[in-house]
């Protein structure tokens, strides 16, 4: 193959995102033939920017059987991204997922192993595991320049949106059309490069507050604990309704302390590892002797989700390795559920939690809901919604 045809399901914020960067042949061996929305203005917008020679198409189905595209990328709403995932697999097309991979983890599990089955490539839309700060700490934490782990912190709380947000779309804040507030909507990327980075928790044990700055059904403020193998924890605050927020994370280990805030990485370098020198030294004060100094790393060159694109494109003719392979997306999604249900429950829950018992407790809140379900519905059951973030 020498280049890759797409399709865009979903022309809402990042589904028109991609398109753009598609026709204008801003990613080497890579087109765009072909688009879906049911939304007419959408689909009118392509033609009258990108000209006729996309096909459109107002049902995703008919767009993966055309025989027009090699692969897809999925930007609907949250529950469609498995529905839509599985058919495309099915219809023998490669498959790149907007974030989140899906709202619960049985059904992303099901596309997992249709993928496998398939044997075409799968992919997510993790764009910040381009952005060089995080990989940058990843490399400093896996190669154990912290020495052993102790504890990350990240904080959070710069999600601000305004009521209005939320009003702009009736699947927007609800249990049916979304299926959860900012842990699914606005904090997949932190949850999962709070893994990639520092490891998944083995304990998750998580308060959160629903509606509590907002007119909305689902969590808009949100404070988790988190235990690991090694006696490290984890701590991951976040929220839709305080201003001027956060955004730090912080990572401590027996070797120092990489702190990543405001574009800088800051790393606390301990001249001795911690663990030696607190059974070692004489002065029951005393501690070791610390460098500090900014980690220096190359600027992205190129445009986050671009990067993903082009590196997925490559991916299918070169056999390039994926950056955010479609498989992990269940990390950052187990992470989240399980805080979902710790707060349901009131009580800890191990990782990577109960699939069954998730599902269960989201459908009594989808029933218990408040919002008018027919509204909610109508956008949802058209299976290629416009999305916006």
């Amino acid at each position: 193959m020498e280049k890759v045809r797409y399709g865009v399901i979903g022309i809402g914020n990042m589904g028109s995102q991609h398109v753009r960067q598609l026709a204008e042949n801003m990613i080497e061996n890579a087109e765009l033939t072909a688009v879906c929305d049911i939304n007419p203005k959408r689909l009118d917008w392509v033609k009258d920017n990108f000209g006729e020679d996309i096909v459109l198409f107002d049902d995703y189905k008919k767009l993966l059987t055309s025989g027009l595209i090699d692969a897809v990328i999925i930007a609907t709403p949250h529950y469609l991204h498995p529905v839509i995932g599985i058919e495309a697999f099915e219809a023998g097309l490669h498959v790149l997922s907007e974030k989140p991979i899906g709202v619960y983890t049985n059904k992303v599990v099901e596309m997992m192993e249709v993928a496998k089955k398939s044997g075409k490539a799968f992919g997510i839309m993790y764009n910040q595991r381009t952005n060089p700060i995080f990989q940058k700490a990843r490399e400093f934490v896996q190669g154990g320049e912290l020495g052993t782990l102790k504890r990350c912190v990240w904080i959070i709380t710069d999600w601000y949106r305004t009521q209005q947000y939320y009003n702009s779309g009736t699947w927007r804040a609800t249990w049916e059309g979304e299926g959860g507030g900012v842990l699914l909507n606005q904090c997949p990327h932190n949850l999962d490069l709070w893994q990639w980075i520092f490891g998944m928790p083995k304990k998750i044990r998580a308060f959160m507050s629903f509606g509590k700055y907002h007119d909305i059904e689902v969590e808009d403020d949100v404070t988790a604990y988190a235990e690991y193998e090694n006696g490290a924890t984890g701590v991951f605050i976040t929220t839709t309704g305080e201003t001027p927020g956060t955004n730090r994370l912080e990572i401590s280990g027996s070797r120092g302390k990489l702190i990543c805030e405001n574009g800088k990485l800051i790393f606390h370098r301990s001249q001795k590892d911690e663990r030696e020198y607190c059974y070692g030294s004489k002065d029951g004060f005393a501690k070791p002797m610390t460098d500090v100094f900014e980690v220096k790393f190359e600027e992205r060159k190129k445009q986050e989700h671009l990067l993903i694109i082009e590196n997925f494109t490559n991916h299918i003719i070169k056999g390039t390795p994926l950056l955010a392979p479609g498989y992990e997306g269940i990390n950052g999604l187990s992470i989240s559920n399980a805080m979902h249900l710790s707060a349901w429950k009131n009580e800890t829950i191990d990782m990577p939690g109960n699939g069954d018992e998730f599902y269960a407790l989201l459908q009594e809140r989808i029933k218990l809901s408040n919002v008018k379900k027919a509204e909610a519905t109508g956008e949802v059951a058209n299976l290629s919604g416009t999305y916006n973030n």
